[in-house]
């Protein structure tokens, strides 16, 4: 899998520079007064000769509707596919006005919407388990272990988050441990070398290292567990969900139709997508099967998205200012800059149009 997270805030505020003041005023964290789809004015609104949908190219429950044309005819009109290899590439798109719709990590999401990045979360692909997960060496036991030893890590990613996560629920000082800050690829080749000593990554570069005598000892499977989510998020321009509100719940209901097919033949489904993306077989079906796929209906609850547009209460609120806050320890974002709530760029109205 591509890095779908990592991204600079020097890409970051190069892309928003080119924005317009009134378009960054325009699409700021106040949130309007009516939070009803515009229904009305997206029936008359003219289609778009395409819908643009950026995607990592790795194997992804969604790469089914791709390769079958399903977003396509479901949505009545053309896709364009913009492939990324990092949340920055995502973010520098959105700020282009190059792409619609994003499926990418918390991290850059919360990031970006704290610049001033005119989009807004309408979904979860799902919540990050075993996909992501902490491989050492066979020296090293437990966490503890890591103490004196070379970690790496994909920059500002989820996989990032989840680790010093794991490292503060465990009380251990992460000052006493090398932090390495590397791509995924870069992560493998320095594991061959014998210059790190663990690493939090995800599929298939997890795979790779296992292969070269690398042991699992973490998953972000138990952060879930402890009620931390991490989570990777579908994004939308809100200028786009504003003329189309009908082509952002198409979206969602496509998407769900993909998880479906998924559930019902997890090893048809993997091979499809194998076949299509060139990839092997194992990888796929162990990346596939380490995300934890959320049903639409339970995501427009309190649990996630929540009830109602703009849920201060919902776990996607909650879980946006510990994002945030991470983001501000690791020196990415300023506390200043850090906005009261994120309810207002978290919109579950697409959602619960999609389970009607």
């Amino acid at each position: 899998m591509l890095n779908t997270t990592g991204f600079h805030f020097k890409n970051l505020a190069l892309s928003l520079g080119i924005l317009s003041f009134t378009l960054l005023v325009g699409c700021g964290n106040k949130s309007p007064q009516n939070n009803e789809p515009k229904a009305e004015a997206s029936q008359t609104a003219e289609q778009p000769q395409e819908v643009r949908f950026a995607w990592g190219g790795g194997p992804r429950v969604w790469v089914l509707g791709k390769a079958d044309g399903d977003f396509e005819k479901a949505l009545g009109t053309k896709i364009k596919w913009v492939e990324f290899a990092s949340g920055a590439d995502v973010i520098n798109y959105f700020a282009a006005n190059e792409i619609d719709i994003a499926r990418f990590g918390s991290s850059p999401a919360v990031a970006g919407i704290t610049r001033g990045l005119p989009i807004e979360v309408i979904g979860l692909e799902g919540l990050i388990s075993s996909a992501e997960r902490l491989i050492v060496r066979p020296e090293i036991k437990t966490l503890q272990d890591l103490v004196g030893k070379r970690v790496a890590f994909p920059a500002n990613s989820t996989a990032q988050y989840a680790l010093e996560q794991a490292l503060t629920l465990n009380k251990i000082d992460k000052s006493k441990i090398k932090l390495l800050p590397l791509k995924p690829a870069e992560i493998v080749s320095a594991w061959t070398r014998g210059d790190i000593d663990a690493a939090y990554v995800w599929g298939p570069f997890t795979q790779q290292l296992e292969k070269q005598g690398g042991k699992e000892i973490y998953r972000t499977t138990t952060l879930n567990e402890q009620g931390i989510l991490v989570y990777n998020n579908f994004a939308v321009r809100k200028e786009f969900a504003e003329k189309h509100p009908d082509l952002v719940i198409k979206f969602l209901k496509a998407y769900q139709e993909q998880v479906d097919e998924y559930k019902k033949d997890p090893k048809l489904a993997s091979e499809k997508i194998s076949k299509y993306l060139n990839l092997p077989y194992e990888q796929v079906e162990t990346t596939l099967a380490g995300i934890d796929y959320i049903p639409l209906k339970d995501q427009a609850s309190e649990k996630y998205l929540g009830t109602t547009s703009n849920d201060e209460n919902s776990g996607l609120a909650k879980a946006t200012q510990d994002i945030a806050k991470f983001l501000v320890g690791i020196g990415e974002l300023k506390q200043s800059d850090v906005p009261k709530s994120y309810a207002p760029n978290i919109d579950s109205k697409y959602l619960i149009e999609a389970t009607k």
